[in-house]
């Protein structure tokens, strides 16, 4: 990577920035949990508190079932799976921005990188309709070149495919690409891709952020700009 683009004041031009979705960009726990909770209490189980079963988030939605049915006490016969998936993307898609909400500072981070000559995409586990329609009930949606689920590419995070289809779609390319998440299946999509890896600490994983593989690590949005400069000018100089 280069530090530098074509044009002094847009020194990230020709750089992509491919973001995660749930627990990066957007703190989607309040509907997402909401959501299982509603499952549950229709099986006559108990709710979950948000900060129990916020971790579990991040892996799709039948893994977060599976977790929180787990967490609840409930063993889940493979044979409901189907069933209880296509319930809760119903209810979830109807309060898919109830309480969800960008995480402080991401919109003016967003638009800083921009400025400056980034391209930004989503490079997301939840499937791409689900994505698009929270980013624009958000207003987001248009200040991404491309948004790509798991069910737009060759296979979901942490296979490298999914961030290279997604930088790709965007128009950029891998040797000057960033992805920005919080999880372990981020870090396994950037090391396997070979791209910049910033991972917030404030989102969703079972292993905390600051435990995982990560170039840099930051505690809030108005770190990113100059923290992705600086991971720029520090892959410059390995190189």
């Amino acid at each position: 990577m280069a530090a530098s683009g074509p044009h002094a004041d847009r020194p990230l031009g020709g750089v992509t920035i491919a973001f995660d979705l749930d627990g990066t960009l957007v703190d989607t726990a309040p509907d997402l949990i909401g959501t299982l909770n509603v499952l549950l209490a229709e099986e006559g189980l108990a709710a979950l508190p948000l900060a129990q079963a916020r971790p579990f988030i991040g892996h799709g939605a039948r893994w977060l079932i599976q977790r929180g049915f787990e967490a609840a006490g409930a063993h889940l016969h493979p044979a409901r799976a189907q069933t209880l998936f296509d319930r809760f993307i119903v209810h979830y898609r109807a309060h898919i921005a109830d309480a969800s909400r960008p995480f402080p500072g991401c919109e003016a981070a967003l638009e800083a990188l921009s400025a400056t000559g980034a391209t930004l995409a989503v490079c997301t586990n939840k499937p791409t309709a689900l994505s698009v329609a929270l980013l624009e009930s958000l207003g987001l949606a248009g200040r991404f070149a491309a948004i790509i689920g798991p069910d737009a590419a060759p296979a979901a995070k942490p296979d490298p495919r999914h961030l290279q289809t997604a930088v790709a779609a965007a128009g950029g390319s891998m040797d000057r690409a960033i992805l920005v998440g919080d999880s372990a299946t981020d870090v396994g999509a950037a090391r396997a891709a070979g791209a910049g890896l910033i991972l917030v600490g404030f989102g969703y994983t079972e292993i905390p952020a600051a435990d995982l593989d990560h170039d840099a690590l930051i505690e809030h949005y108005d770190q990113l700009p100059d923290v992705v400069v600086r991971l720029l000018a520090a892959c410059g100089a390995r190189r």
